[in-house]
């Protein structure tokens, strides 16, 4: 009923959408490009005291196909990560130009939430990304509206989260794609002593509207709101639950400056399979999910408060191939509102080598609670752990684009 009402809507404005002027034709014709990436990182964790271990990986690769013919456009793109034993759909969506100004995704397209595409400049995003709140991508409809020469409207529907690819040697699939989704999984409560209870909730993503509005309110400087809300549905209660997002933002270009600054209020509202509000929720991506380590707080927290804030600087060079370098510091806290959970902190500081098509980030993140930065992988994001050391990892990814 309620995606019967949205098409409903959807139509009525995709008729008065088609009594302004129409967008220019656009050239036919298709391109095939791709990516190949290496990553190279040396890892300073609780395990291991001041030794570095150094691990090189295959990364990714990844094709891309673009295009248009008969005025409906095709955006495509497929990815592949060897050392994770996964492969999945990054993106694939139909696109088509109502009018000059109106705008439609059909298929997997990103989300519109947050800072318009990332909330970061590393190669690490902000915490989040993580979160399933940065760079998320899901299946439905999305529209893209230019309400005035300096205001921005993004309105989607997506019935459910993107399709899942499989995982080497797993038989839950779950797991295998891009952006972080709420998943079936071992969650965990908290009873009346304050104990944290391992639950599991068999969940899944359902009918998630998103709005975004961007006001370019000085030439370089954009303000933004977002709102979310989407139905997880637990088939073993028959029941939904409504979580939701909330985001303000501030991005700006100055000179050979970049800012963006971000607030986001999130509450993951679950329940799982026996009807417990969960205060943890499971999530994956890339073939993991967060039930390593404890299992009792293994995942997310349900509710939290999140800061963001980065800037970078670029400098134009002329080196060889080298065109530019960008320094950038990106820095976000994960403030759960569950008193007896322990935050997070994520910190990168880096620069970024452009060379032609060849794109290097290198990285010293450094994490307190933050999962990929952690002997403990499961639990940071969700109860944490009290008083943790800052862990850190020098990353290097080097990338051909063509």
């Amino acid at each position: 009923m309620v995606y019967q009402k949205f098409l409903l809507t959807i139509s009525l404005f995709l008729f008065a959408s088609s009594l302004y002027p129409q967008p220019p034709e656009k050239e036919e014709g298709f391109t095939l490009g791709g990516a190949l990436r290496y990553n190279l990182m040396s890892t300073n964790y609780e395990s291991n005291g001041n030794k570095l271990k150094t691990k090189t990986d295959w990364d990714t690769w990844r094709l891309n196909v673009e295009g248009s013919h008969s005025g409906i456009d095709l955006s495509f793109e497929y990815r592949f990560y060897p050392s994770s034993g996964t492969h999945f759909i990054h993106h694939g969506y139909l696109g088509y130009g109502f009018t000059d100004k109106v705008y439609m995704m059909l298929g997997v397209s990103q989300v519109p939430f947050g800072i318009a595409d990332f909330a970061s400049h590393s190669w690490w995003f902000q915490v989040p990304y993580y979160l399933g709140l940065e760079d998320d991508y899901d299946m439905g409809v999305r529209f893209d509206i230019a309400a005035a020469d300096n205001l921005d409207l993004s309105l989607a529907y997506y019935r459910q989260a993107e399709p899942a690819g499989p995982v080497a040697g797993a038989n839950n699939v779950g797991q295998g794609r891009y952006s972080y989704d709420i998943l079936p999984g071992t969650g965990s409560f908290l009873n009346q002593q304050g104990e944290l209870m391992s639950a599991y909730a068999t969940l899944h993503e359902v009918d998630q509207f998103n709005a975004r509005l961007n006001w370019e309110f000085i030439p370089g400087w954009v303000a933004g709101l977002s709102a979310q809300a989407g139905g997880l549905y637990n088939p073993e209660l028959d029941e939904t639950t409504t979580s939701t997002a909330f985001a303000g933002h501030l991005a700006a270009t100055f000179g050979r400056f970049s800012l963006k600054t971000e607030l986001i209020s999130y509450d993951y509202n679950a329940l799982s399979d026996e009807g417990e509000k969960l205060d943890v929720v499971q999530m994956g991506a890339y073939g993991y999910d967060y039930a390593g380590g404890d299992n009792y707080s293994g995942g997310v927290a349900a509710r939290a408060n999140i800061y963001v804030a980065g800037l970078a600087y670029t400098l134009p060079v002329s080196w060889g191939p080298v065109s530019s370098i960008q320094a950038h510091i990106d820095y976000s806290l994960v403030d759960k509102v569950e008193e007896t959970f322990y935050n997070t902190h994520h910190l990168v500081p880096g620069i970024l080598v452009t060379a032609g098509s060849v794109y290097t980030y290198v990285d010293y993140a450094m994490g307190k609670n933050q999962p990929w930065l952690t002997d403990d992988f499961g639990k940071g994001l969700g109860s944490g752990v009290e008083d943790p050391d800052w862990n850190s990892r020098l990353n290097v990814n080097v990338g051909y684009y063509f």
